[in-house]
C-alpha cells in the first residue's frame, strides 16, 4: 500500500510538473506577443506621426473682399459658424506677443509640450485631488480643437503626442494662425478675425492693444466675458492682464496707459453684407476659396448700390420694381460694382434674382453690334440710304417701334433712332447664321443655345441675353474691336488674351454715331440733361415693354442698366431712354463725371470720301449734294449713284419718250429722281408729293428690261393655310419704280385685272401650287409661286 501511495504521488507530481512547463511556456509566448504587440503600436504611432495630420483641413467660413481687403459678404459655415481665416500678414507683432505671453510663454523654445509645466499640473493636481492647473500649450490646443475629445488623461497623452506630430510638420507661426483661427469666443464666433469683424468692425491687423488684450482673455471665460453683455467685467480683466504685460515690459508704457484708458463700447455685429449677388457668385465660381479677394470697390459698390434702390423707390409707384447694374473698368476689365436687384432682402419682387446673369431680350441694344459687322463686310457706311418703309421679310414684317415710318434715312441715323426696319434690312444681307456666329463668338452663351431657333427678329431683341454680356461687349468697343475676358480677382494673373469681335475703324465709327446727342433716347428730364456725362451709348426696350436697357462706355468705364420687373410684368412706362438712361447718367457721373480728355481719336487707315448725300454711294458728276463719308479702302463698296433719271419728255411735260418713239421736235430733256420701288409705295401710301416720271408714250410698243415690279404679297415660297369657313382670299400688293403708271395681275397664267402700282387686289387661290405674276406697263415681270392648303 506504501509503495502503490508513493507511485501514486510521483504521479501527481509528475502531472503538476508538466502542468507547470506548460503554463510557463504559454506565459513566455504571452509576453513575445504582448511585445510585439506593443513594438508594432508603437511603429504605428510612430509612422503616424510622421505624416502630416489627417484633421488639419479647416473649414472656413467664406469671405469675399474687395480691392482694398475690405470684407463684403461673410457665409456661415455648414455647422452654423463664424470661423474666419485669419491671415499670416492679418497676425501682428502686439497680438502675437499677448496672446503667447498669456497662453504660452516658452511658445518659442518647446516642441509641442511643456514638462515642467506638465510636472506642475500633475503636483498640484495630485496635491489638492482636482484639475487646479493647466499645462496645455498652444501647440497642444491646436490639437484638441482640431480633434475634440473627451478630457480624460488618456486623451491628454493622445493631445500631448499630436502636439509634437504638429510641431514635428509645421513652422511656429503656422500652428499660431491655425490657433488664432479655431480659438472660440462664445456663441459660434470662434477665431480671431471672426471676433474682431463681428465685435469690433475692424481686421485683425487693425485692433488696437486694448482689443487684442480684450480678445485673448475672453476665450478662457467666453460665457462671464461676452461683449456686449458684460463689458465692466471685460474691462476689469483686461486691465489686470495690461498691468502684468506692463510688469513684464511687454510693451512701452505709453501704450499700457493709452489701453488702460480706452473704453470697451464693442457689441455683437451683424455679418458683413454687402454686394450680395455678387457673393453668392464669387462662391458659386470658388467654393474652396476660404478668402476670395476680388476686384470690386468698397465705395463704388456702396454708391451703386444706394443709387439703385432709391431710383427704383421712385419708379415703384409705376410698377417698375427692379434694376441691375454692372460697372465695369475698360483699362484693367476688373468688376468695381455688381447689384444684381435693387433689395436683396425684398423677397415679394424677386430681390434675391441677380439680374446682371438673368436671361432677357435686348431690344435694339444689339444693333450697334450689327452695324459694326456689316460695316467691316462692306455692307454699309455711315451716309448709306436705306428705305425705312413698311417692308416683308419672307413673311417676317417688323414695325418701328413708335409705329411710324420715316422714307429714305442714312444707316447713321437708322442707329440714332433706332429704327427696326433698316435694322433688319443689314441683317438680312449681312446673314442670320454670320450674326448668330459672331453672337456666339462675343460671349451671348444663350444666343449659341437658341442658334437653331435665330431669325430676321434677331436684329430687335428675338433672342435672350445677360446683361454682363451686353457689358463685356459694348467694352469692346471701348477697347478698339478687342474682347477682352473679365477680371474677377485680386492680384490674379492678367489675361491679356483677346478676340477681335470687329476693326478698330467700326469700333470708332460706331462710337461717334453712339455719342451724338440729337437723338430720341436722350432722356427729356432736365435732371438728366443739364449734366450730361461724355459717354456713348445705346437703348433698348424690349416687346411688350418688359426690359429697359441702357450701356455706356468712355475711354475708362462701361456702365450696363437694365430695368424691369423680374416677374416679366410689362410696364407701358418702361422705355430705355425714359427708365434705364437715367439711371445711367446718374452712375456715370458719380463713378467718373470728369473722364480724362483723351476721347477715342480716329484710327490711321479710317479714309473718307465725298458721297451723294441722296444715296450716300459714289457720286456722279452731276450729283451736285454731297457730303463726307468714312469708309474702308478694298472693304466698302464703290457703287455709284443713279438716284436721278434723265429723261426724254414731251413739252408739257405730260409724255415721256425712248429712243424708239423719241419724235424729231417737241421734246425736252428732264430730270427725275430714281426712288426705289418701296419708296415709291410708300410715298403713294402716306401721300407725300415726290416728282413722278410722265407715263411712256402710249403709241410706242416697246419692251423695257430692269426695274420689274417687286411682289409683296403673297410672300414667294410660303404655304398659307386658310380656312374654307372663313375668308379665303389673299391679298396682292407691289412695289415699282418711279416710271410705272399700272400693273396687270395674272394668277395661274389667268389675267386678272389691271391696277395702280400702289393698289390692292384679293383673288381666291386654288389648293396647291399657285403661280403669280405681275406685269408693269413697261412689260417688266416678276412671277412667284405659292402653296395654299385647306383646312
Amino acid at each position: 500500500m506504501q509503495v502503490k501511495a508513493a507511485v501514486n504521488g510521483m504521479n501527481i507530481l509528475q502531472k503538476q510538473i508538466q502542468w507547470f512547463g506548460k503554463r510557463l511556456q504559454n506565459r513566455r509566448r504571452n509576453e513575445r506577443l504582448l511585445f510585439g504587440a506593443c513594438a508594432l503600436y508603437c511603429l504605428a504611432l510612430f509612422a503616424d506621426m510622421m505624416l502630416p495630420p489627417q484633421s488639419l483641413r479647416v473649414e472656413y467660413s467664406q469671405i469675399v473682399t474687395d480691392k482694398a481687403d475690405n470684407i463684403l459678404y461673410a457665409f456661415l459655415t455648414r455647422d452654423d459658424k463664424w470661423r474666419m481665416m485669419t491671415e499670416l500678414d492679418e497676425i501682428t507683432p502686439e497680438l502675437r506677443k499677448s496672446l503667447i505671453y498669456k497662453e504660452d510663454k516658452y511658445f518659442y523654445f518647446h516642441y509641442g509640450i511643456n514638462p515642467v509645466a506638465i510636472a506642475r499640473a500633475l503636483g498640484y493636481n495630485m496635491l489638492y485631488g482636482k484639475r487646479t492647473s493647466g499645462a496645455s500649450t498652444i501647440t497642444m490646443q491646436v490639437a484638441r480643437l482640431l480633434q475634440p475629445k473627451k478630457r480624460t488623461y488618456g486623451n491628454k497623452i493622445i493631445e500631448m503626442l499630436r502636439a509634437i506630430q504638429l510641431e514635428w510638420h509645421y513652422s511656429k507661426l503656422q500652428i499660431l494662425q491655425l490657433y488664432l483661427n479655431m480659438v472660440p469666443y462664445g456663441s459660434n464666433i470662434e477665431g480671431v478675425k471672426s471676433a474682431s469683424v463681428l465685435y469690433f468692425n475692424k481686421m485683425p491687423n487693425h485692433l488696437s492693444l486694448a482689443e487684442i488684450t480684450a480678445l485673448s482673455i475672453i476665450p478662457n471665460r467666453p460665457t462671464s466675458l461676452q461683449i456686449g453683455k458684460n463689458n465692466a467685467q471685460l474691462t476689469e480683466a483686461r486691465n489686470k492682464w495690461l498691468q502684468r504685460f506692463a510688469r513684464a515690459r511687454l510693451f512701452s508704457k505709453e501704450a499700457i496707459d493709452d489701453a488702460l484708458l480706452e473704453p470697451i463700447n464693442a457689441a455683437r455685429l451683424e455679418a458683413p453684407k454687402l454686394a450680395p449677388h455678387f457673393a453668392w457668385r464669387m462662391k458659386e465660381m470658388f467654393p474652396d476659396v476660404p478668402i476670395i479677394k476680388t476686384n470690386l470697390h468698397y465705395n463704388t459698390q456702396l454708391k451703386t448700390e444706394t443709387m439703385v434702390g432709391n431710383y427704383i423707390k421712385r419708379l415703384y409707384y409705376q410698377h417698375i420694381r427692379n434694376a441691375a447694374v454692372v460697372v465695369l473698368n475698360n483699362r484693367t476689365m476688373e468688376v468695381e460694382a455688381y447689384v444684381g436687384s435693387a433689395d436683396f432682402a425684398n423677397t415679394e419682387d424677386g430681390g434675391q434674382v441677380d439680374g446682371v446673369k438673368a436671361v432677357r431680350s435686348p431690344g435694339s441694344a444689339l444693333k450697334p453690334y450689327l452695324y459694326a459687322l456689316a460695316f467691316d463686310k462692306g455692307i454699309i457706311t455711315p451716309k448709306l440710304k436705306v428705305s425705312d418703309v413698311p417692308s416683308n421679310f419672307s413673311g417676317y414684317t417688323p414695325v418701328n417701334f413708335d409705329g411710324t415710318y420715316n422714307g429714305s434715312v442714312t444707316i447713321e441715323d437708322a442707329l440714332a433712332y433706332s429704327l427696326n426696319i433698316p435694322a433688319v434690312q443689314v441683317l438680312n444681307e449681312l446673314g442670320v447664321n454670320y450674326f448668330v456666329e459672331q453672337l456666339s463668338k462675343a460671349g451671348f452663351e444663350q444666343v449659341q443655345a437658341d442658334r437653331s431657333k435665330m431669325g430676321l427678329s434677331l436684329a430687335l431683341g428675338g433672342c435672350g441675353v445677360r446683361l454682363e454680356e451686353l457689358v463685356k461687349l459694348y467694352a469692346a468697343f471701348a477697347g478698339k474691336g478687342l474682347y477682352y475676358p473679365v477680371s474677377w480677382l485680386k492680384n490674379e494673373p492678367a489675361d491679356t488674351s483677346s478676340v477681335r469681335l470687329f476693326s478698330e475703324q467700326a469700333a470708332y465709327v460706331i462710337t461717334e454715331n453712339l455719342t451724338r446727342i440729337s437723338r430720341p433716347d436722350l432722356p427729356k428730364s432736365i435732371e438728366s440733361s443739364k449734366s450730361l456725362p461724355k459717354i456713348a451709348w445705346k437703348t433698348g426696350t424690349s416687346y411688350g415693354r418688359k426690359d429697359a436697357w441702357s450701356i455706356g462706355y468712355n475711354a475708362n468705364y462701361t456702365i450696363g442698366v437694365w430695368v424691369g420687373n423680374f416677374s416679366g410684368e410689362g410696364v407701358p412706362e418702361l422705355g430705355g431712354a425714359t427708365t434705364a438712361t437715367p439711371l445711367l447718367f446718374e452712375i456715370f457721373n458719380t463713378v467718373n463725371y470728369s473722364p480724362s480728355s483723351d476721347w477715342f481719336a480716329p484710327p490711321q487707315n479710317l479714309e473718307y470720301r465725298w458721297v451723294c448725300s441722296e444715296t450716300g454711294l459714289l457720286p456722279q458728276p452731276d450729283c451736285t449734294n454731297r457730303v463726307m463719308d468714312y469708309y474702308l479702302p478694298m472693304i466698302s463698296t464703290n457703287k455709284m449713284c443713279h438716284h436721278q433719271k434723265e429723261m426724254f419728255v414731251s413739252a408739257d411735260s405730260s409724255f415721256s419718250y425712248c429712243t424708239a418713239c423719241l419724235p424729231e421736235t417737241g421734246y425736252k430733256k428732264k430730270k427725275y429722281p430714281l426712288y426705289p420701288p418701296e419708296i415709291v409705295a410708300f410715298y403713294e401710301q402716306k401721300g407725300i408729293p415726290y416728282e413722278k416720271i410722265p407715263q411712256h408714250n402710249p403709241d410706242c410698243d416697246r419692251l423695257f428690261s430692269g426695274n420689274a415690279p417687286r411682289i409683296t404679297s403673297p410672300v414667294n415660297g410660303l404655304e398659307y393655310l386658310l380656312d374654307p369657313l372663313d375668308n379665303t382670299e389673299l391679298m396682292l400688293t407691289c412695289n415699282t419704280s418711279n416710271d410705272v403708271q399700272l400693273v396687270h395681275w395674272y394668277v395661274n397664267e389667268q389675267y386678272l385685272q389691271p391696277a395702280p402700282p400702289t393698289g390692292k387686289l384679293f383673288f381666291t387661290p386654288k389648293p396647291g401650287r399657285n403661280k403669280i405674276t405681275c406685269i408693269d406697263d413697261k412689260g417688266r415681270k416678276e412671277q412667284i409661286w405659292i402653296t395654299v392648303k385647306f383646312l
